[in-house]
C-alpha cells in the first residue's frame, strides 16, 4: 500500500530524533515538517518494531508472545478467530499446555517481521470459497424467479425513484442560471478538496475540509483520517451526499413529491457509501489481510445462507437469535390463553399483588409486529410491570395469518378481535368496564374502535392509552413513500396470489427507515468482515416478522396513508363514519420524539382530534425504545408534559416541561386516578373459562 510523503519522512526523523536526544542537543528533533498528526502514528508503530531486532530484546522470553499470534494464523479455515477481536475475548482460552508447546515451536523474534505477511495460499483459498459463496448465493436469489414463486418489485421501485428525480431535474436544468448553480457549488467543492488532498500528499500539515462526523460510525476508524487516499474518498463522498440532499431540498416541488424524492436520496447515498465495499473501506481491508481472507469467505457463507432463508430475497440477519426462545427467555410473564379465534389469542397474566384495581387493562398490540416487544425480558417488560403495580393484564396476540385469513378485513380485527376480548374479559372479571392500550397500528385499531363505539352507544372501554399512534396520517413520516396509487396497486397483485402480504416486506420497509444502522452496518460487519451478530433480545424481536392479510392491509394502506380518510372523518367501517370529536373518554396519548415511524408531530395532530380530556405526552428516544423506557434507578430517557394539544406542535413543545426518567409512573397515576378501587388479585380465567395453555401461547410462535 501507498504511503504519503509525511509517512516516508518520519522514520527519517525518528531516527535523527534519537540521536540528537543522545547529545541534547536540538530540541526540535522528531519533527516534520508540515505532517499531520494522524499519520505519524503508523511509522512510529514501525520504529518500535525495529527495536525487536536488537539482539539484547531477542533473548527476553516475554517475546514469545508475537510467534503466538503467528501460530495463530496457521489455524483451520474453519477458525473464526481472526477476525473479530471480540469473539476471541468471548471464547474459551486454549489450555496452558497447548500454548507453550506453540511457543516452543514458533519461531524467534529475529524472524519477527515476517510475522505481518500472510498465506497467500490460504488466501487464495479463502477467496476462492468466498466466490463458490457468492455463486450459491446468486442461484438461491434467481430460483424462486424462475419459478414464479417471487414478484420483485425492484423494477417498481426503480421506475418510481426515476420519475421521481424527473422532477427534481427538472427545476434544476429549466432554468440556466439555476443550472450552473448547481454545478458550480458542487464543482468548486471538488475543487478544494482535491487542492487540500494534494497539500496534504506534498507534505503540508493540513486540516480535512471535512471533518469526520463523531456520530457517524461509518468513518469511525482512525484508518480513514491517517491514509490520503480513504481520506479523499471519505470527503469526496460527504460532499456529494450533501449536494443532493440540497438539490432536493432546495427544489420547488409538491410536498409528496419532495419526500419521496429526499427517502430515494437517502437511499441511494446510504448504499453508495465507500465503507460498504471491500476496496475501498480500509478498515475491511485490514481486517481481510490479516485474517487473510477468511472473513469474506465467512461472510459470504452469511450472505447465501441470508438470501436462502429470504426465499430469493435478502433477509439479514441482525442477531444470532439462537440464545433466545418463546416463554424461556422472551415473553416469560406468567399466565395463560384464556381464548383463542382465527384471529387472535387472548392472554391474562397472573397477578403478584393479593390486591389488584378493579378496572382491568387491554392491551391491543399491532399486528405489523408480536406482541412481546412489551414483554422482552423481565427488566424491560412493560406487562410485568403493570402486573406488579396491580393492574388486571389482558393482552391480545394475533395470528401470523396466511391464505385463510385474506378476506379477514378492518372491521373483521376491530370486531373478532377487540370487541371479542371485551366480551371475554366481562366474561371472565365480571367487569364491563376496562382501560385499554394501543400501540402503533394497534392503536390507530383502538381509535377506530373507539369512534365506532361512540357512535353505537357502547362505553365499555372507559379509557383509552395510545402508544405512538396515528390518526391523522398527513404528516406520517417516511413510511407514506410506500403509499402511491402505483405501489398499492403492485402490493394489491401480489397478495392477490398469496392472500397475504409477506412479513419480509414490511420489516424491509421499516429497515430502510435507518438504511444505515439497519441495513449497511449489517452488510460490512456480516459479509464483509464476516462477524456473525450478537445475540439481542430486541432485534431478535424485530427480525420476528408477521404477515399481513390482504384485506386489512389495503384497507389501511388506502384509508388512512393514501387518502387520510381517517384523519379528515371519512373513514367508513360497516355502517359507521368514524368521527372522533364524539370519543369523550379520557386518552392517554404518547409520542416520542425521534420516531420515524409515527412522528411526534403526527400524532399530535392527531390528538387534536378527540372529543374528551387529552393527556399528550412526549417520551425520549424513538418508536420503540421510547416506549419501552423502564423506571429505575439510571433512568435512560426523559419526557416531557404539557396542556390539551391545541395549536403548533412547536409551541407546545416550547412551553412543555421536561420529567426525567420513565413516563410509566406517570401514566400508572392516570390510570389509577380515574378507577382506584381494589378487589382481590384474580387468577387467569377465574374459573369462568377454559384455559388452552401458558402463555405466551401458540400463535406467537407461527413464524412468517
Amino acid at each position: 500500500m501507498n504511503v504519503s510523503p509525511g509517512k516516508q519522512f518520519v522514520p527519517a526523523a525518528k531516527r535523527k530524533s534519537a540521536k540528537k536526544s543522545a547529545n541534547g542537543a536540538d530540541k526540535n528533533a522528531g519533527e516534520v515538517k508540515g505532517a499531520p498528526a494522524a499519520p505519524r502514528v503508523e511509522p512510529v508503530k514501525k520504529a518500535v518494531k525495529a527495536k525487536t531486532v536488537v539482539p539484547a530484546k531477542t533473548v527476553e522470553p516475554a517475546k514469545t508472545v508475537e510467534p503466538v499470534k503467528k501460530a495463530e494464523q496457521a489455524k483451520p479455515v474453519e477458525s473464526p478467530k481472526p477476525v473479530a477481536p471480540a469473539k476471541k475475548t468471548a471464547d474459551s482460552p486454549p489450555p496452558a499446555d497447548k500454548v507453550a508447546k506453540t511457543a516452543e515451536s514458533a519461531p524467534k523474534p529475529a524472524a519477527e517481521p515476517s510475522a505481518r505477511i500472510p498465506d497467500f495460499e490460504r488466501m487464495a483459498e479463502n477467496f476462492a470459497r468466498a466466490v463458490e459463496q457468492g455463486g450459491m448465493a446468486f442461484a438461491a436469489m434467481v430460483k424462486p424467479v424462475e419459478e414464479g414463486k417471487v414478484k420483485t418489485g425492484f423494477a417498481d421501485d426503480v421506475a418510481d425513484a426515476v420519475k421521481t428525480f424527473g422532477h427534481v431535474a427538472e427545476y434544476w436544468l429549466s432554468d440556466p442560471v439555476r443550472t450552473i448553480e448547481a454545478q458550480t457549488s458542487l464543482s468548486t467543492s471538488f475543487l478544494d478538496l482535491w487542492t487540500n488532498t494534494l497539500r496534504r500528499m506534498a507534505g503540508e500539515e493540513t486540516q480535512p475540509l471535512i471533518p469526520v462526523d463523531p456520530r457517524d460510525k461509518r468513518f469511525a476508524s482512525p484508518d480513514w483520517q491517517a491514509h490520503p487516499v480513504f481520506d479523499f474518498m471519505r470527503q469526496a463522498y460527504t460532499i456529494s451526499a450533501a449536494w443532493a440532499e440540497h438539490m432536493v431540498d432546495d427544489a420547488e416541488l409538491d410536498k409528496r413529491t419532495h419526500d419521496k424524492a429526499a427517502f430515494y436520496i437517502r437511499q441511494i447515498s446510504a448504499a453508495l457509501a465507500p465503507s460498504n465495499f471491500l476496496l475501498t473501506n480500509p478498515e475491511v481491508l485490514h481486517t481481510t489481510w490479516k485474517a487473510e481472507g477468511e472473513n469474506l469467505a465467512r461472510g459470504m457463507k452469511m450472505f447465501a445462507e441470508d438470501i436462502a432463508a429470504g426465499d430469493g430475497t435478502l433477509r439479514i440477519r441482525q442477531s444470532s437469535g439462537g440464545n433466545f426462545k418463546l416463554g424461556v427467555n422472551l415473553a416469560t410473564t406468567p399466565g395463560k390463553v384464556v381464548f383463542r379465534n382465527d384471529l387472535m389469542e387472548l392472554l391474562q397474566y397472573a397477578p403478584t399483588t393479593e390486591e389488584v384495581y378493579k378496572r382491568p387493562l387491554l392491551i391491543i398490540p399491532p399486528w405489523i409486529n408480536k406482541f412481546y416487544i412489551l414483554d422482552l425480558n423481565p427488566e424491560k417488560s412493560f406487562v410485568r410491570w403493570a402486573v406488579s403495580q396491580g393492574l388486571t393484564v389482558f393482552c391480545i396476540s394475533w395470528v401470523n395469518p396466511d391464505a385463510r385469513h385474506a378476506d379477514k378485513d378492518f372491521l373483521a380485527y376491530l370486531k373478532e378481535g377487540v370487541f371479542e376480548a371485551l366480551n371475554q374479559i366481562e366474561t371472565i372479571t365480571g367487569e364491563k368496564k376496562v382501560t385499554a392500550i394501543g400501540y402503533c397500528v394497534g392503536g390507530t385499531l383502538t381509535a377506530a374502535s373507539l369512534a365506532y363505539m361512540a357512535a353505537k352507544g357502547d362505553d365499555r372501554i372507559a379509557s383509552a392509552t395510545l402508544f405512538t399512534t396515528q390518526v391523522d396520517f398527513t404528516d406520517a413520516g417516511d413510511l407514506k413513500v410506500y403509499a402511491s396509487e402505483d405501489r398499492i396497486k403492485n402490493l394489491e397483485a401480489e397478495m392477490e396470489m398469496a392472500g397475504y402480504l409477506e412479513g419480509r416486506s414490511m420489516a424491509n420497509a421499516f429497515n430502510m427507515l435507518r438504511p444505515n444502522d439497519m441495513i449497511w452496518s449489517y452488510v460490512v460487519n456480516n459479509y464483509l468482515k464476516g462477524i456473525e451478530p450478537t445475540a439481542f433480545d430486541l432485534l431478535t424481536w424485530n427480525s420476528d416478522s408477521t404477515r399481513m392479510p390482504k384485506a386489512n392491509h389495503s384497507y389501511y394502506l388506502r384509508n388512512c396513508y393514501l387518502e387520510n380518510r381517517m384523519g379528515r372523518g371519512e373513514m367508513v367501517l360497516g355502517d359507521v363514519t368514524l368521527d372522533f370529536s364524539k370519543v369523550k373518554i379520557p386518552i392517554y396519548n404518547l409520542a416520542t420524539k425521534e420516531d420515524h415511524i409515527a412522528p411526534a408531530k403526527s400524532v399530535f395532530t392527531g390528538a387534536k382530534l378527540f372529543g374528551g380530556p387529552m393527556r399528550y405526552v412526549l417520551g425520549g428516544s424513538g418508536h420503540i425504545a421510547g416506549v419501552i423506557n423502564p423506571p429505575g434507578p439510571k433512568p435512560k430517557y426523559q419526557y416531557w408534559t404539557g396542556p390539551k394539544p391545541q395549536g403548533a406542535f412547536d409551541d407546545w413543545v416550547a412551553k412543555a416541561e421536561l420529567h426525567p426518567g420513565s413516563w410509566w409512573p406517570d401514566w400508572m397515576n392516570w390510570v389509577t386516578e380515574q378507577a382506584p378501587e381494589k378487589v382481590p388479585a384474580r387468577e387467569p380465567g377465574c374459573g369462568k373459562v377454559k384455559v388452552l395453555g401458558d402463555a405466551p401461547g401458540d400463535y406467537v410462535r407461527v413464524k412468517a
